[in-house]
């Protein structure tokens, strides 16, 4: 692996990180203070996505009746 093969790696790998953190947080903040930092960061990639899923369901839901999003 050369040296701009590892570099490309590296910033991939650092946007997934930067990713898995903004699915974390935004999962803690859809919670509102039901999960913590620490459990946010433990839920594994298919629970995120469940969570999300979730989310966005109940996002539609809230646009089509007009309810506020709690």
């Amino acid at each position: 692996m050369g040296d701009s093969d590892i570099v490309k790696y590296l910033k991939e790998f650092d946007n997934e990180i930067k990713n898995m953190k903004m699915e974390v947080f935004k999962t803690m903040w859809y919670m509102r203070g039901g999960i913590s930092h620490q459990e946010a960061l433990n839920l594994s990639p298919e629970d995120r996505k469940v969570i999300y899923a979730l989310v966005k369901e109940n996002m539609e839901t809230t646009k089509k009746t007009g309810q506020p999003f709690f």
